[in-house]
């Protein structure tokens, strides 16, 4: 399978994570993208770089003020006296406050839903490469490739229209979802990260044109407590066009790929014609972010169970954190597709 990838996703290097209130290093970290691609080198699969875009493809997604704080937040960050090393957070408006600030303190607590997501002084870099491989990506698919994986990093689903959040910026399969939208009737996204991706299903929820299916771990316990339920439907135009399969924590292969196969059922009825995949690795049993007990086995299925929808397929990756299966459990997944 073609794979998209840069090494400009080792310029956004996280120096921190918040966990149960202990700072504690970031799991999103560059080790991730390159265990990745060193087995995606030694499955044989062709690897290119991807070609850049204009912003207009991300803006398509993103809100100018947005971006323009992603752009430049580091910088003005770093003007301020005793700034630290990154850009985060540390007041976030309530349900009754609604005034976006100028200071980037103010701004920064405005656009980043949680502390998972520092902003380094090569952050932006990073995240707009991660999106360059997304869409490139995408064109390949509509440009007449059967599947396309691109190696994103930092991740994209947790990231909403105007908000980063869950070590996520700008939201990867979302901007290149928009993208191919406009070469078919019937787009959709499938995101099988253990995690719900709120983001995705934030940008769409009220919009008909591209479905959202998430597989996920439920989050009543668990990240991103906020979405993710199976209540959550769609709004307005986009009512029936969420789909969410929330699992209980601990579920393994067997019902795992029982929920991506009835997501992929809803897909059928609705007619997709292009399919996205956010792919995240979490799922399996030793990741230190999980809670599902998926196999790399399982993986393989899933890869199968996927390709055999039978549509033009863009694979995005999103979460999967180190440990020792992280990338055999991406080299089975995309054998699985490949291979069946």
């Amino acid at each position: 399978m073609q794979v998209i990838h840069t090494e400009a996703h080792a310029r956004h290097a996280p120096l921190s994570f918040v966990l149960r209130g202990k700072v504690v290093d970031s799991p999103e970290c560059p080790e991730r993208g390159f265990r990745l691609i060193e087995a995606i080198r030694d499955a044989g699969h062709p690897v290119a770089a991807p070609r850049a875009f204009p912003e207009s493809a991300i803006a398509a997604v993103h809100t100018t003020d947005y971006l323009q704080f992603l752009a430049t937040a580091h910088a003005r960050w770093s003007a301020l006296p005793d700034a630290g090393p990154e850009v985060k957070g540390n007041t976030h408006p309530g349900r009754h406050m609604f005034h976006r600030p100028d200071n980037v303190v103010g701004q920064a607590g405005y656009h980043m839903a949680d502390g998972a997501c520092p902003i380094g002084p090569e952050t932006w870099a990073a995240a707009r490469a991660a999106a360059d491989c997304a869409l490139t990506a995408t064109d390949l698919v509509t440009g007449g490739a059967r599947s396309v994986y691109a190696l994103c990093r930092p991740p994209g689903h947790h990231a909403f229209s105007d908000m980063a959040g869950g070590f996520c910026f700008l939201n990867n399969v979302a901007i290149a979802a928009e993208h191919g939208r406009h070469s078919t009737r019937r787009v959709a996204i499938l995101d099988i990260d253990v995690h719900h991706g709120n983001g995705t299903q934030g940008i769409f929820y009220g919009r008909g044109d591209v479905m959202f299916v998430s597989v996920h771990a439920d989050p009543a316990t668990f990240y991103p407590f906020f979405a993710g339920y199976a209540t959550e439907r769609g709004t307005g135009a986009g009512l029936g066009y969420n789909l969410n399969l929330p699992l209980p924590h601990g579920t393994g292969d067997m019902n795992w790929l029982a929920a991506i196969g009835h997501g992929l059922d809803a897909l059928r009825h609705n007619g997709t014609e292009l399919l996205f995949v956010s792919l995240g690795l979490d799922p399996q049993e030793n990741d230190p972010l999980g809670v599902l007990k998926v196999t790399t086995e399982g993986f393989r299925r899933a890869g199968a169970t996927i390709a055999g929808f039978g549509v033009p397929t863009v694979i995005i990756q999103e979460g999967g954190y180190l440990c020792a299966e992280i990338g055999a459990n991406l080299a089975a997944f995309l054998d699985g597709f490949e291979n069946g």
